[in-house]
């Protein structure tokens, strides 16, 4: 026989609207009520009918977490630990107010992010988190203002995790936007203080603001230090090839970079799996790391200290900002003023960069 609502206020020795409130986490109860009510949940193994109750609320138990290549440790690092805050971190087995966390895999696709947030605002999530950098195209960026402003008006929370905020848009919670160009500024100037002059620059895809931000700190160094004169755009776009953010990219540009340019000292990659590719086409060459070239990369991924020779890169607090993100779409945490904040990026020295041969 199928456990109903009312089976459970009964063991309870509550209302079914109390026991309603502890399984929708949506109005205070108190803490031993609340246990009572979650001991005969699990007694009577009851399962609460969501798609019934999310038509009685606002919005249901879901949250949608999108992410470019959940392959990607960049993408699956923020993912995970915004799931572990929105789905609870005692590992009880209830389920009164915690969240159920689905990860959404566009692929870098725009159309696919689109569809996805149809999708989450048919099932009324309760929040929506987007990671990663935004695509730099007007009607791309007007599609995604409208949709996020129909999810806010229905109720649900929408973050920005990685991702500057949208242009002219008040539909989010909170924007945590890592400081792309300021940790691109800095690891270019690490290199020149090394007293590298002939730098070249492997790029992501041209139309994401993480690629463009990064650049601009790498470009903004290189021409304080007067390496290139700053209307030169045809000297920066000689030392700089765009590509994807994986590994076979970071090898082909790494090639072409030398094939434009056989003086260079070091290499700077969008990331550090591209990096890992530059450092394979270099060491193809018969060239090595740091003796013959300097490579450097950006994320600080968990395997960039482990390869040989360790990677210099930028540090950027990925599960630190995952988590926070996952909070704010729980509504656990208080929005940043004016629901922005950037995330610091920390140069990590390490032994792929060296001072050029004599």
């Amino acid at each position: 026989m199928t456990v109903t609502l009312a089976d459970v206020a009964a063991r309870a020795r509550v209302s079914p609207a109390t026991v309603s409130r502890v399984l929708n986490g949506n109005y205070p109860v108190a803490a031993s009520t609340r246990e009572r009510v979650l001991r005969a949940v699990d007694e009577l193994d009851y399962v609460l009918n969501g798609p019934a109750s999310s038509l009685a609320a606002a919005t249901s138990d879901l949250v949608g977490i999108l992410v470019n290549d959940i392959a990607d440790p960049f993408f699956g690092i923020m993912a995970g630990a915004a799931q572990t805050e929105i789905g609870g971190q005692e590992g009880t087995g209830r389920a009164g107010g915690e969240k159920l966390a689905v990860v959404c895999n566009t692929g870098g696709s725009p159309e696919r992010e689109l569809t996805y947030l149809t999708l989450l605002q048919r099932q009324r999530a309760a929040a929506v988190v987007l990671t990663g950098g935004a695509i730099e195209d007007p009607a791309h960026i007007s599609a995604m203002s409208a949709k996020l402003t129909k999810l806010a008006d229905a109720g649900t929370r929408v973050v920005l995790c990685g991702r500057p905020p949208l242009p002219g848009s008040d539909a989010i919670v909170a924007s945590l936007a890592f400081d792309n160009r300021g940790g691109g500024r800095r690891l270019t100037e690490h290199l020149i203080a090394l007293g590298h002059r002939r730098i070249g620059y492997v790029a992501g895809p041209l139309e994401r603001t993480t690629t463009r931000h990064r650049l601009e700190g790498h470009r903004a160094a290189v021409t304080a230090a007067g390496l290139v004169d700053e209307g030169d755009v045809a000297g920066l776009e000689r030392l700089t090839v765009h590509g994807s953010y994986d590994r076979r990219s970071g090898y082909d540009a790494t090639l072409e970079l030398l094939r434009r340019d056989a003086s260079l000292t070091a290499v700077v990659a969008a990331n550090d799996t591209v990096a890992l590719g530059a450092c394979a086409a270099l060491r193809d060459q018969g060239l090595r790391i740091p003796e013959d070239i300097s490579v450097a990369g950006f994320d600080d991924l968990p395997f960039s200290i482990d390869v040989v020779p360790s990677l210099t890169t930028v540090r950027l607090p990925l599960f630190e900002a995952g988590a926070r993100a996952g909070r704010l779409a729980m509504g656990n945490e208080t929005p940043p003023p004016g629901g922005i904040a950037t995330i610091p990026a920390e140069l990590m020295v390490r032994g792929s960069t060296a001072p050029p041969r004599a």
